[in-house]
């Protein structure tokens, strides 16, 4: 039995995969990313809600695809929690960015990105990801991504330049009281890029407002001069993506593409089915 993972900063998809039956089961724990979470909380969440459900003693073989997995030092954060979880297992942690690549390229060479919670960018040779620019995570750019646009949105809330149509409707959607309460989570509670993130879910109501869709045309024309247009020859390449703010602005997404000079191939939601698949191909 092989077990996949692809992990963001919110949520983990898994694929548990039977290599002779060619099945797939499917689960979901809370995100692994080694910046905002260590081994013993990894553990912990993985006794908790992922070890109950599976026979550890079947599964031979781990492939994890993790956000923040970039640095041998982040990555050993999840590979001791994940030895510790299943002992018996030969185990695999890698970049989420890798896993997104193998995804919608397979073992075809180009271009592939993550808009999701946080975003990521790569040239991918059809084996490893050969270029990569830094999306310097959401203090300094993810550009694109659902924290990126969550800044903008409650930014102009607390600065009172949202419409007033959807000011009330946003102050209600997230029981804000005061700006001194969004700051202190921002500043005082864990996972500010989360918590960012979770504003975003205000423009999938108001897919339709001319003031959001001008927000996440604004933030997907950011990712693309900041990030994406900095990769030589980027027009030679189709555009792949995965993830959440991906998927949901798709229609956004693919105009912004057409107008930077690249054509859209691949837009999914998640890439564990596409993950799963790849390694069963690659297991028999």
């Amino acid at each position: 039995m092989i077990l996949i993972a692809d992990s963001g900063s919110t949520k983990t998809d898994w694929a548990l995969c039977n290599t002779k039956e060619h099945t797939i089961k499917n689960y979901n724990t809370i995100g692994f990313n080694p910046y905002f979470i260590d081994t013993d909380a990894i553990y912990d969440a993985l006794n908790e809600n992922l070890l109950n459900k599976v026979d550890v003693t079947n599964i031979n073989k781990i492939y994890f695809y993790g956000a923040g997995c970039s640095t041998d030092n982040k990555k050993n954060i999840v590979y001791n929690a994940l030895k510790k979880a299943f002992n018996t297992a030969t185990i695999e942690v890698n970049h989420d960015l890798l896993g997104s690549a193998k995804a919608l390229l397979g073992n075809t060479s180009g271009f592939a990105a993550i808009l999701g919670t946080g975003s990521n960018t790569c040239i991918y040779d059809g084996k490893n990801c050969i270029a990569n620019i830094d999306s310097l995570g959401y203090l300094l750019g993810d550009e694109g991504s659902g924290s990126y646009i969550g800044k903008k949105l409650v930014r102009d809330y607390m600065r009172k330049l949202m419409p007033s149509n959807l000011l009330e409707e946003f102050r209600n959607e997230f029981s804000l009281t005061s700006n001194e309460q969004i700051l202190h989570t921002l500043y005082n509670k864990p996972s500010p890029n989360r918590y960012l993130a979770s504003f975003c879910r205000f423009t999938t109501l108001h897919k339709n407002n001319s003031y959001i869709t001008d927000i996440v045309s604004e933030s997907f024309q950011d990712f693309f001069r900041n990030i994406v247009s900095k990769y030589p020859n980027y027009q030679n390449y189709t555009f792949n993506s995965v993830g959440s703010v991906a998927s949901a602005f798709k229609n956004i997404l693919e105009e912004i593409a057409r107008t930077n000079g690249m054509q859209v191939n691949r837009i999914i939601k998640s890439p564990i089915q596409q993950l799963a698949e790849y390694h069963l191909a690659e297991a028999n």
